[in-house]
């Protein structure tokens, strides 16, 4: 993965951002704010088109060039004037080269009138890296999408429907790649029917490219000493050009859910109150189950959990997707009380053997320092307060969590309503609706229903073939003392050590395979004490922990649950019979792509299997399940969507019939 770079700017006298890579103005000379409000609000319609929104409805905006984000705050504006209440505004934005924060502040305070919205907005520029970051504004009425990093990179990536589309990259001359032909392709193939278009630049060539791709231009006058720019509509892909492959129908976006939107969760950890939340903040009213007498009781229950991410330096997928959810769930903690329910403490890594520092190496070169850097012994000593073995790498955005105040926080939505005691035995869908039962007894009934249960799930017949696993993880609880106040950051070997939170450190955490057992164990505990020694000595003395029985240790264990491959289990899901019928061609050919409905379970949805990085990933996947039920763009790839697809499981299933058919005929 290439790092991203921050917008190297100069300011003139009047306080104004100019590029120094591109050498051009971020916006008029004159007056950017009149020239936003013409080139880009009044050429869209958009005054109208909000107006006309219904309640539930939506609007989607895709720009080249989010810059210092002036279009967008002019296009929010507008949306709180006129559209009514229970409408939503997403707003899609790619950019190369994104600004500081403090850039961004220091550009956006030339805007007195744009404050309220600007200040919202600086309080989720948070944890603002390379690919899809998701920024949730105005209690979830706002969403923002950035794209971080090279257009026809990130283009292509994206699912979504757009209904009116900003080009403002920096000037034809100054940046010609924001205006090729094969970056209008990628405009045309998200355009939604009657998508309209305008930028400030009335470049003949432009105008013919941006034709040839299906939209019908036209000059209009322009504004200040822009003499005229340019505006049209898509009238569809042009019947010249091969149209852009389809959606393999077993990835496609299932048919949308008719009468009351009212969903049933099932599971009230990490990725139940996520998807609840997610859904609440769309109108949707939810009726969250949980079996237990509160949220967050099992594997997302524990004091402290890291937030931290394990990435890839090859741009995988679940490498994108952490580095997404990482973003995602930074920019949620900050509604959180800080010290009780999160420190950004930072997360060191320590570099425990050659393979570890080599590992570390070449992900301090794949990714920013503002991500991850990397410390030598005396570095980290001096990060972390304590005395180390190694240096390591430095997450300076990462630190702890208390997850229970994470899902109690999302679950106080007003359209949320927690059942508790409620274990949903059996699943069931009579006259359009799902019923939970318990016995004879109904708990709750839906027209859609989510399992983010964990491996629970499989109790349930409709999702008993998800090869999902429990890995039982324990934790040790020890007293904070006058001498380990000095951690000042958590620290991660095979395990990891936290900051007190209340007067008590987390340490942790095993993994046992086997064991169905949650009563803690000394043998646990014993292993945990050993993990801290290999972290350092020097805090394990610190704590006294060197002097403890095992005997005297208090913890708690749970069950990860996790999927082969690692990634989540989240989306919409097929009736498998159904789907080997349908596509059964695949175990004789895996290149076709049958032109047959994907048979789906109409209205169920999974969101599972989140591993250790449930605090990671779930908070984005609640997201990625709201865009499914609402036909909204995806807050993340379309390739990273697919990995974590329900179905990809079934569908490996006949490619490997395909493959062992051929090993025996070889």
């Amino acid at each position: 993965m290439t790092p991203i770079t921050h917008a190297q700017l100069d300011w003139d006298d009047q306080g104004r951002p100019h590029s120094r890579v591109f050498d051009d103005v971020y916006f008029s000379d004159q007056s950017g704010l009149e020239e936003t409000r013409y080139v880009f609000l009044e050429q869209n319609r958009l005054q109208e088109r909000f107006a006309a929104l219904p309640a539930g409805g939506r609007l989607v905006i895709g720009e080249t060039g989010f810059g210092t984000g002036l279009n967008f705050l002019c296009a929010w504006q507008l949306f709180e004037q006129h559209a009514v209440a229970g409408a939503r505004l997403h707003f899609v934005s790619v950019e190369k080269y994104p600004l500081s924060h403090a850039d961004l502040q220091r550009a956006l305070a030339l805007w007195p009138e744009l404050q309220p919205l600007a200040d919202q907005l600086l309080a989720q520029y948070i944890a603002i890296h390379q690919g899809f970051q998701r920024l949730v504004l105005d209690n979830g009425r706002v969403t923002l999408t950035l794209l971080i990093g090279d257009a026809l990179e990130q283009l292509p990536q994206l699912d979504a429907q757009v209904d009116a589309w900003f080009l403002d990259g920096f000037a034809p001359a100054k940046n010609p790649d924001m205006w090729t032909a094969e970056l209008f392709a990628e405009l045309a193939r998200l355009a939604a029917p009657g998508s309209t278009i305008s930028t400030f630049t009335s470049t003949g060539w432009v105008r013919r490219l941006i034709n040839a791709a299906g939209f019908k231009m036209k000059r209009t006058p322009g504004i200040g000493h822009k003499w005229e720019i340019l505006r049209g509509e898509f009238l569809g892909w042009p019947a010249d050009t091969p149209p852009p492959a389809k959606s393999k129908p077993w990835f496609a976006r299932p048919p949308a859910i008719d009468g009351e939107r009212h969903a049933m969760v099932i599971g009230a950890g990490l990725a139940g109150c996520a998807t609840a939340a997610s859904l609440a903040a769309r109108g949707w009213r939810v009726s969250l189950l949980e079996r237990h007498a509160d949220l967050a009781q099992e594997a997302s229950g524990n004091p402290q959990g890291v937030l931290y991410l394990k990435l890839s330096a090859h741009g995988t997928a679940l490498s994108k997707l952490i580095l997404s959810g990482f973003g995602y769930t930074r920019r949620l903690l900050e509604h959180l009380h800080r010290g009780v329910d999160w420190d950004g403490c930072g997360v060191l890594q320590l570099a425990f053997d050659a393979k570890e520092g080599q590992r570390q190496a070449q992900l301090a070169e794949a990714f920013a320092p503002g991500l991850l850097h990397l410390l030598d012994r005396e570095q980290a000593q001096q990060q972390a307060g304590i005395q180390l073995a190694h240096g390591g790498l430095f997450f300076p955005e990462g630190g702890w969590v208390h997850p229970p105040s994470l899902c109690q926080w999302q679950a106080t939505h007003p359209l949320i309503e927690v059942l508790t005691h409620h274990e949903a035995l059996e699943l069931d869908r009579l006259d359009d609706q799902w019923h939970a039962r318990a016995g004879d007894r109904v708990l709750a009934s839906a027209s859609v229903v989510v399992l983010a249960g964990a491996a629970e799930i499989k109790r349930f017949s409709f999702s008993a073939d998800m090869p999902l696993k429990r890995i039982r993880g324990q934790i040790t609880r020890l007293a904070q003392t006058p001498a380990s106040e000095a951690l000042a950051t958590v620290v991660c070997a095979e395990g990891y050590v936290a900051p007190a939170r209340l007067g008590e450190h987390t340490l942790g955490a095993s993994f046992d395979f086997n064991n169905q057992d949650l009563t803690p164990t000394l043998v646990e505990h014993t292993g945990n004490l050993e993990m801290l020694r290999e972290i350092s000595t020097d805090l394990l003395q610190r704590l006294g922990a060197d002097r403890l029985a095992a005997e005297q240790l208090e913890g708690r264990a749970a069950f990860r649950c996790t999927s082969p491959d690692y990634l989540p289990i989240v989306g919409p899901l097929a009736e498998h019979g159904a789907f080997q019928q349908a596509y059964a061609v695949l175990g004789k050919d895996a290149r076709q792509v049958p032109d047959t409905l994907c048979p789906w379970l109409p209205g169920l949805y999974l969101n599972s299997g989140h591993g250790s990085r449930g605090l990671v990933t779930a908070p984005l996947c609640g997201e990625l399940l709201a865009a499914w039920l609402n036909d909204e763009p995806l807050p993340v790839p379309a390739s990273v969507a697919e990995a974590c697809h329900p179905n990809r499981f079934a569908l490996r299933a006949l490619v490997r019939g395909q493959a062992a058919v051929r090993k025996e005929r070889g």
